[in-house]
């Protein structure tokens, strides 16, 4: 016994728990982090990933919350609200996004630019039901809840958290994980490019709205792709 008459209190659980603090908070992991990601857009501009990058950023996503000790949950990988307040905001923001890309966005920067988006990789999708349902079950899966987990997930928040996550850091982080995501479709050419930067922004915002909540984004980033691929198996997409 000590002096007070009290055992000593056992420190290891005090300094595991510093110790994942410090994970949380440390800086120079999450520089390590972005700089691995931008790695992974670098390789695969160079074609030198097959198929998509987004598994290899959601894997470092992944490995980056587990050495912090948190979860998906934290950034908003969780149910908003309620389902029908969840897909009404979704589908209100997809109105959004497609009226302001069809009839906005799109015929501006065609008019900049002299060329529609390239989206000569999906012209097989025209006419073809197989295919289209193919690129369905990816819309959702891949972009949808893949780079939403991605972009607005991890990314938003590990930059967010290099500037302690004040509103200016928000800011910059949603204008900047918007331009990365824009130009991770730079097979769409500048003006593709641009047109996915924008929607990207509004997703952002989106996230940033609901309380950084991923439910409405995914909703939103599905359905926007399902009209798209819908448009293009009927030869209907502007463009193409």
């Amino acid at each position: 016994m000590n002096r007070a008459g009290i055992e000593p209190k056992d420190t290891g659980q005090s300094a595991q728990g510093s110790s994942a603090a410090g994970w949380r908070e440390s800086k120079w992991l999450a520089l390590c982090e972005l700089a691995i990601v931008v790695l992974v857009f670098i390789a695969d501009w160079r074609h030198l990933i097959p198929f998509s990058k987004t598994p290899f950023i959601l894997l470092v996503g992944w490995i980056s919350l587990r050495l912090r000790k948190v979860g998906w949950r934290t950034v908003g990988f969780a149910r908003y609200r309620n389902w029908t307040i969840t897909v009404a905001i979704g589908i209100a923001c997809v109105v959004l996004m497609e009226a302001f890309q069809l009839f906005a966005t799109q015929p501006l920067l065609a008019r900049l630019t002299g060329k529609q988006p390239d989206l000569s990789d999906f012209r097989m999708l025209t006419g073809n039901l197989k295919l289209t349902l193919a690129g369905l079950a990816l819309a959702w899966t891949l972009a949808a809840f893949g780079e939403e987990l991605v972009y607005r997930g991890y990314l938003m928040n590990r930059i967010a958290d290099l500037g302690n996550r004040t509103r200016l850091a928000w800011i910059c982080s949603a204008l900047g994980v918007s331009a990365a995501f824009g130009f991770s479709h730079w097979y769409q050419g500048v003006t593709g490019q641009v047109e996915e930067g924008i929607a990207g922004l509004l997703l952002a915002l989106l996230y940033l709205r609901t309380g950084r909540n991923l439910s409405a984004p995914i909703i939103a980033h599905g359905v926007a792709d399902t009209i798209d691929l819908l448009l293009i198996f009927l030869g209907r997409f502007p463009g193409m």
